[in-house]
């Protein structure tokens, strides 16, 4: 199955003082974009300059503007 997730955050969480591992950090995703899920590799570096207010799909490498979100039930 499909879906398209909106994400908020443009970076991770940081977890409180103990959830910290030996190196004192630990980084959740936030972006959704991390091939190390639930924790963060950086991959949120690509959306620095994304425009507020455009949608993005990511894909891979990829990205590209989403223009018109269509739904099959005429509803959002």
């Amino acid at each position: 199955m499909t879906r398209e997730v909106t994400h908020v955050s443009d970076g991770p969480a940081k977890l409180d003082a103990d959830d910290m591992g030996e190196d004192g950090l630990i980084f959740v995703c936030e972006c959704g974009l991390s091939d190390e899920r639930p924790l963060c590799d950086g991959s949120h570096r690509a959306t620095s300059d994304e425009e507020e207010g455009t949608r993005y799909k990511y894909d891979g490498d990829d990205r590209r503007v989403v223009e018109e979100i269509v739904y099959a039930d005429d509803t959002e």
